[in-house]
């Protein structure tokens, strides 16, 4: 009887996992016109109708292929069209140009959606006990990865939008202000050997283990994230004009690129205004600044006087802190500001990503898992740095505080943010 609703429990869970996470991706796209779905406004950005393309293409490929030898796709063509990075199955199209494709349409592409649904939906309520368990972590990949595409829809939107000179609303919402900030407070962490890495039973990526140690510092960190307000000061200091607070390569993209502000962000007359997925609106003081790069971010560390803490670091600080915060689920689709003073770390998880200073990197003993599957993390392991902590984008039951996502030191049009860190004097 055990092993009866054992099983029961497994499927019943795989399957209402299964239709949340697909759900939402639908939810999540309904404010958009057809239009909005096709649009590439660089490379870095993917279309919306490819996002929710691929997705379904990535349960296609490495679980419905495997687990039904006479698997026939909708149009073989797709794993050509929707593949992103996994060289072991074959040809890709060339990811820059992803934009330029009107065909398959939106319409064809949900179907397409449905059509792997119902496949998936067939398998889950099939199988037997030991084939679940067999694909169960291969399901679980599989959602994982759809929420971290969730995430990209929503910025790569945003900046679809951004570009556009009408400053489209994505969701009309009242945002939080908050004219009684609480200052940062600097909270002292113990060093010595601390075990890094994930150590439970559920769900986690291949970069966060295996679990070892590490030896830090005694140090402290921020209470709270760096706000707009606190941003506008460093701008203002000519921050953007001082190489003595840059790193060489970040001084470089500020003057190749023209940076004086984070992302999405413009000064009329003697105001600072950006576009939010609320639209075109003034800068909010007391909300954390955000679509920062992690040079900005370093060089932001530097004239505080102050630094970005390790990734050894924020995990140790956030060991024994709640997983609550301001996540995609809330339906605000921006940082909010710190409404309280409440004692300990705040804003740990949810608003923004927090720019780390390591290099994305291996874990000693860490070994690329075999196959296609295992070009998910692996490969991508030098030239970027790790942040940490999810933001106003990311799914709660996505995150917790072993979490590594990793972006290059330039990037700016995730939602990527500002913690500090001090040694301790």
């Amino acid at each position: 009887m055990n092993n009866l609703q054992n099983e029961t429990d497994l499927r019943a869970k795989l399957i209402q996992d299964f239709q949340r996470v697909r759900n939402f991706s639908l939810k999540i796209v309904e404010p958009l016109e057809t239009e909005d779905f096709v649009i590439q406004p660089m490379p870095d950005a993917s279309p919306t109708r490819w996002h929710l393309a691929h997705t379904s293409w990535f349960f296609e490929a490495f679980l419905l292929k495997e687990v039904f030898p006479n698997y026939k796709s909708i149009d073989d063509k797709y794993s050509y069209l929707f593949n992103s990075y996994y060289v072991q199955i074959g040809e890709r199209f060339y990811r820059p140009n992803r934009g330029l494709l009107s065909r398959p349409t939106v319409k064809e592409i949900l179907a397409y959606r449905k059509f792997v649904d119902e496949q998936v939906l067939d398998f889950l309520t099939d199988a037997d006990e030991p084939t679940l368990q067999k694909w169960l972590v291969v399901m679980n990949i599989g959602l994982n990865h759809e929420q971290q595409h969730q995430e990209l829809i929503l910025t790569d939107i945003k900046n679809v939008f951004s570009n556009n000179p009408l400053f489209p609303v994505y969701n009309k919402l009242e945002l939080k202000e908050n004219s009684n900030l609480p200052p940062i407070n600097w909270i002292e962490v113990e060093g010595g050997v601390r075990e890094i890495g994930y150590n439970g039973s559920d769900f986690f990526y291949d970069n966060e283990k295996p679990v070892h140690k590490v030896y830090l510092n005694d140090f402290q960190i921020a209470s709270r994230l760096i706000t707009n307000g606190e941003y506008i000061e460093f701008i203002e200091d000519n921050g953007y004009s001082r190489p003595e607070l840059w790193l060489s390569n970040g001084m470089a993209d500020v003057e190749s690129k023209n940076w004086k502000a984070p992302l999405y962000w413009e000064k009329i007359g003697d105001e600072w205004w950006n576009y939010t997925l609320q639209g075109f609106r003034k800068v909010e003081p007391s909300e954390p600044v955000t679509h920062v790069s992690f040079y900005e971010a370093d060089a932001f560390s530097h004239w505080a006087g102050s630094r970005l803490a390790t990734e050894f670091e924020w995990e140790a600080a956030s060991s024994r802190s709640q997983l609550t915060g301001n996540f995609v689920e809330n339906g605000n689709f921006h940082p909010s500001p710190v409404l309280n003073s409440a004692d300990g770390i705040q804003q740990l998880y949810g608003d923004v990503w927090e720019w780390t200073r390591s290099d994305y990197a291996p874990y000693p003993g860490y070994k690329i898992p075999p196959g296609a599957i295992g070009e998910y993390n692996g490969k991508f392991m030098s030239g970027q740095i790790v942040l940490r902590g999810g933001s106003c984008a990311t799914s709660k039951t996505h995150i917790r505080n072993t979490y590594r996502n990793f972006f290059h030191h330039n990037a700016r049009w995730q939602f990527s943010g500002i913690r500090l860190a001090k040694d301790l004097q």
